[in-house]
């Protein structure tokens, strides 16, 4: 395939020619992307044409329904699972919390879960309260030094057969490194354990095939992957039927409605088919060819391949300078372009250093004070990131070089 064609790539972002953005390097992504103009056209759409209540006979509220419909279609075939087992909640933590719930109701008192200091407290928090259930929680520790999750520290948890869950992210939002889920999961499988995939870190850097995985859940979110402000999740149908129902008692037969017990915010569900959108024209766009799946992983591959490129230099420079601490690993094509520093500076006011010199980043714990913590930061001085995804352009990390050269 191609290179990144990444005039044309900027191109589908509107924020890119807005006005009051001009100037300004965006290297905050890790806490949510930019949003593709798909997304913004479906979504203007559906609240200009369709804000009405959805499935009922007359043609608006049709059409609603069947956009909404297309939305669960479209990314459940990118990502390779059955329709039905993608489903929608306000945000990543709330669907987290639901799932807890349905697993409290369904494991027996005395049985185990793996939980990792590696993650984002929104998956590692609400597993870890039903310690006050009666379950025991193991937690899967970090290497203090590089952040590292080792596989080979996992089977010591597993050995006992007690655990049946295993919960961990698909990368930290502040180590970065990329776990190998694939094998992650099948060690779990084979210990008669489900895997729960937080992907959040890693989503915007590529859609996955939970098929391919063999995740039982994933969970992302769409305003970090060019959409709208909504949790997304994957449970496969096995595991979903045999988890005890959190929606209401008459939709107990709809898998993607079991978990989901708010009700779902049509404009924003409707508006993810413009994700869909997007990564199929950036696909087709390069030359790839085949189905919903394949096209998603061509665009995978040309975003990771781009994200890489760039991002090793950003490491190099951080690795050699005396003055900061380089959170991860120091190789691209084993981490996401998500960069923490630590400095004798305060987080936050590196981050408003920056800032003058056109540089949106930003400082703090990032709500991962469990890996932090673990790798020795203190989590009120907190560390700078950087993150950046593949619309971000060589000039622009350059740019964050030389700005970081001024200010650490």
């Amino acid at each position: 395939m191609a290179e990144l064609d990444i005039n044309w790539v900027r191109a589908q972002f509107p924020a890119f020619s807005e006005p009051t953005l001009l100037g300004q390097a965006f290297f905050e992504n890790a806490g949510g992307s930019y949003t593709c103009k798909p997304v913004l056209d479906r979504l203007n759409r559906y609240y200009t044409q369709r804000k009405v209540q959805p499935y009922a006979p007359y043609g608006a509220s049709r059409l609603a329904g069947e956009e909404m419909d297309e939305a669960r279609a479209r990314l459940a075939a990118m990502m390779g699972v059955k329709t039905d087992e993608l489903s929608f909640g306000p945000s990543t933590t709330q669907n987290t919390y639901v799932l807890s719930q349905a697993f409290r109701q369904h494991l027996t008192p005395g049985d185990a879960i793996v939980v990792t200091n590696q993650d984002h407290e929104a998956n590692s928090g609400p597993w870890r309260r039903l310690a006050d259930e009666g379950f025991e929680v193991r937690e899967w520790k970090v290497d203090p030094e590089t952040g590292h999750l080792d596989p080979a520290d996992l089977d010591a948890l597993l050995g006992d057969g007690k655990v049946k869950l295993v919960c961990f992210p698909h990368c930290s939002n502040v180590v970065g490194e990329l776990n190998d889920v694939a094998a992650i999961c099948a060690k779990a499988r084979a210990a008669g354990a489900y895997s729960c995939v937080d992907g959040v870190s890693y989503a915007p850097h590529g859609f996955v095939n939970v098929d391919t995985l063999g995740a039982d859940i994933y969970l992302f979110s769409a305003y970090k992957t060019y959409g709208p402000h909504q949790g997304i999740m994957v449970i496969r149908r096995a595991l979903g039927q045999a988890l005890p129902n959190q929606g209401h008692y008459f939709n107990a037969d709809s898998l993607y409605k079991r978990f989901t017990p708010a009700g779902p915010d049509h404009a924003q569900v409707a508006a993810c088919a413009g994700m869909a959108d997007y990564i199929e024209a950036l696909a087709t766009h390069h030359g790839a060819t085949g189905d919903a799946a394949e096209l998603s992983a061509s665009a995978h591959k040309l975003m990771r391949d781009h994200e890489v490129e760039l991002l090793q230099p950003l490491l190099d420079y951080a690795s050699a300078k005396n003055s900061v601490r380089l959170i991860g690993p120091s190789v691209a094509a084993n981490r996401a372009p998500t960069v923490s520093l630590l400095s004798a500076q305060k987080g936050e006011d590196l981050a408003a250093a920056l800032a003058p010199k056109g540089i949106m980043a930003g400082g703090g714990d990032f709500y991962a004070v469990r890996a932090l913590s673990a790798q020795g930061v203190d989590p009120d001085h907190g560390v700078l990131r950087v993150s950046f995804t593949h619309y971000t352009s060589a000039e622009e990390v350059t740019k964050l070089i030389d700005a970081l050269d001024q200010v650490l």
